[in-house]
Order: structure tokens, then C-alpha cells, then sequence
């Protein structure tokens, strides 16, 4: 975790609260002391679920459709459940863009295997809703969906923010759903707090053909293979999850702030840990081969394959980006510069599952239930 004890940010956070720093003061603006503002930073590295009221500066505080920045903080938020479509900041998009729309959706996607993210019409008009969101608010209510996960892969704080609506306290991230300007996002998970708020959002949503879900929209035109894409995703995380609920200690997801610190006790112990491929490297002469599932942008975690066999007879080798569940042995090494990493070894290919083949298990489970109902039915 963040360390908290930092002066500099500290002194950042006082002089982003202090009204002298404006040049002029409000009834809104507020001087934080040394505690307050280290208190409120504190918040944000808490292992729990709500996490307060904290201030912002309205439209001002609006990066894009699903990233906000709180007044202070050292990381923006990325706002849980969506995905919204990019805003222009390139010349060379907007260059590209005005050459013509069916012309700039294939370039932007090129050759790639996977759907990809890139500025459109629909993202400027998602900035411009959220805008609109926090134009007149001046402090939101942060919560997370797992007192665990505390940052994303780029070091941002993951959140649901609460404005007050009316009297109300309105959660904005269901509503950018409820009005078209993103999917229900599960790329990384359904949410555990507001699943259904969020389908009936999406629904509403699709049903009224708003934003990206209108004919004709200048949104990105692969929906469907972007939510199979992101299906698959979730299927690996939920089949964990559930499996995860029954031996806490023995299953560990690598998103969570604590895991390694739960490795670290599971030495010379099996586990099944959870983690996304960010790069394999394969053995040189008689070493091992390595997979590495990503941490955060600038820390792996390495999964260990001395037989090169069983590393190619998983597939992992074609899963990079994906969630993998991998069961091995935890394991305390040296590298060469002397330090010492935790690791965990694979001796066996059946001790790797992947996206599909878990997809695969639960739309046959479910297929088979659903045979089960029809013969029923019959007899």
C-alpha cells in the first residue's frame, strides 16, 4: 500500500484544499489542516467498503466519461462497471476522423485479434454527460466493490462515486449505463454490490436506444464481440470467486492489496491464484520457462514451468491479456541481483485454466440444466 507518511503529498493535498491557492475564497472552499487532508488520503488506502464524502471541483473535475479526478488526490478514479468510448486528444485522430467514419473504424481496429479503444463521437458526447453529472456538485461519496481492491493495473483508485441528486444520493456509474453512453462492464468482473442495478440499467438503455445502442451511432460498431470478449473474462473471475468463498486461504487473486503478503505464508504450499498474462517467456537450454501474470503496470508475478512441454500443452501461451487460474506450489527464490521473489511452479498442464475452457464449463452446465428442464417438460 501507499505509504502515508509523505510530506510532499501531504503539502499537495493542503495546498489543493487551501483557498489562498485559488486566489479567491467561497463559502464552498474549505482550509484543510495537516490531519484532515491526511486523513482524507488515508481513506483511500483503507481496507473497507465506504469510504466518505470527498471534495471536487464540479465539470472541471471530468477527465473522461468513466475518470474523474478528486481535488487532492495523487491518482484519478476509475469508475467501476463502465467502459466508455475515448475522447479525441490526438491531432492525428482527429485527422483520421475527418477523412470519413466507415474509413477511420478500420484503421483504428487495424489488425487486431481483439476489439480496440479509440476516440469516437460517443466518447466526446460521454465526457459531456458526465460534465453535466458533477457540473453543480462539490463534494461525492466514494465506495468500493471489494474492501480489497484498492488500485487498478495504472495505479488508479477503483470507485463508485456518489453524487447527491434532489436530496439523494445518485451512484453515477449506473447512470452513464442508464443512459447509453457504455455497457455494463465485466471485463474485470460483474460487480458484486450492484450486478442488478446495472443489468436493468444496461436493458433501459437498449431498449431505448440511447447513445451507443442507437442505430447509426458513431460508437464503436463491435458491441457484440466486445461484450463475448468481456463475458469470457468475467466467466474465469466468477468461477474463482465462487470457488474462493469456500477456501479463502488457499485461493488468492492478484488484484487484491493483500496477496502477496497471503504468498508469503503459502510458502512450500499449493494455492490457486488469479492473474492476467502480460508477457511468457520461454526457456533457454535447460532453465525455466516463465509466464508472467500482471500485478500492477511495473510488477509481475511469475508462474514457473521447468518442463517447456507442460507450459505449451496449456494454451496460456495464446491467452496474453486474459485471466488465467493457476494452481502450483509457492516457492521463495534469489535473482541475481540477490533479491528474493516469491513464485509459483506448474508441473502439471491441467493445473492451468483458461478463459475459455472455463466459458466453455458454464455455458455447458447451463445448457445441460436447461436440457434437464425441457425433458421434464416433456414427460
Amino acid at each position: 500500500m501507499t505509504a502515508l507518511r509523505s510530506r510532499p503529498v501531504v503539502f499537495a493535498l493542503l495546498l489543493a484544499f487551501s483557498p489562498s491557492c485559488a486566489g479567491v475564497a467561497t463559502e464552498q472552499t474549505k482550509r484543510y489542516t495537516r490531519d484532515e487532508a491526511r486523513s482524507l488520503l488515508k481513506r483511500l488506502e483503507t481496507v473497507s467498503l465506504e469510504l466518505g464524502e470527498f471534495p471536487i471541483d464540479g465539470a472541471s473535475s471530468v477527465l473522461d466519461g468513466d475518470t474523474i479526478r478528486v481535488k487532492g488526490l495523487p491518482a484519478s478514479l476509475r469508475l467501476l462497471g463502465i467502459d466508455t468510448e475515448e475522447t479525441f486528444k490526438k491531432d492525428s485522430e482527429r485527422a483520421a476522423f475527418a477523412a470519413g467514419w466507415e474509413d477511420y473504424k478500420k484503421k483504428m481496429r487495424g489488425s487486431s485479434g481483439r476489439p480496440t479503444k479509440y476516440a469516437t463521437p460517443l466518447g466526446e458526447d460521454a465526457k459531456h454527460y458526465a460534465q453535466a453529472f458533477f457540473e453543480d456538485v462539490r463534494s461525492v461519496r466514494l465506495e468500493r466493490d471489494h474492501p480489497g481492491e484498492i488500485r487498478d493495473f495504472y495505479n488508479r483508485y477503483l470507485a463508485y462515486v456518489f453524487a447527491k441528486k434532489n436530496g439523494e444520493w445518485v451512484n453515477y456509474n449506473v447512470e452513464c449505463v442508464r443512459a447509453g453512453f457504455t455497457p455494463y462492464f465485466v471485463k474485470y468482473g460483474r460487480s458484486r454490490r450492484f450486478h442488478k442495478e446495472f443489468v436493468d440499467a444496461e436493458r433501459e438503455a437498449r431498449e431505448g436506444q440511447r447513445g451507443i445502442w442507437k442505430p447509426g451511432a458513431m460508437a464503436y460498431p463491435d458491441y457484440d464481440e466486445r461484450l463475448k470478449w468481456w463475458a469470457e473474462r468475467e466467466a474465469v473471475i466468477t468461477r474463482f470467486e465462487k470457488a474462493a468463498a469456500e477456501d479463502p486461504d488457499n485461493y488468492i487473486a492478484l488484484t487484491r492489496w493483500d496477496a502477496m503478503l497471503k504468498l508469503e505464508g503459502k510458502v512450500g504450499q499449493d494455492v490457486t491464484i488469479l492473474g492476467s498474462v502480460s508477457d511468457v517467456k520461454y526457456s533457454e537450454g535447460n532453465g525455466p520457462s516463465v509466464v508472467k501474470l500482471a500485478r500492477t503496470r511495473t510488477n509481475d508475478f511469475d508462474i514457473v514451468f521447468f518442463d517447456r512441454d507442460v507450459l505449451l500443452s496449456t494454451g496460456v501461451q495464446f491467452k496474453k491479456s486474459e485471466y488465467v487460474q493457476v494452481r502450483g506450489t509457492v516457492q521463495k527464490y534469489k535473482n541475481e541481483k540477490g533479491w528474493e521473489r516469491l513464485q509459483v511452479v506448474v508441473s502439471l498442464p491441467g493445473q492451468v485454466l483458461a478463459p475459455s475452457t472455463a466459458l466453455e464449463k458454464l455455458l455447458t452446465d447451463e445448457q445441460k440444466r436447461a436440457e434437464r428442464g425441457s425433458s421434464d417438460e416433456d414427460d
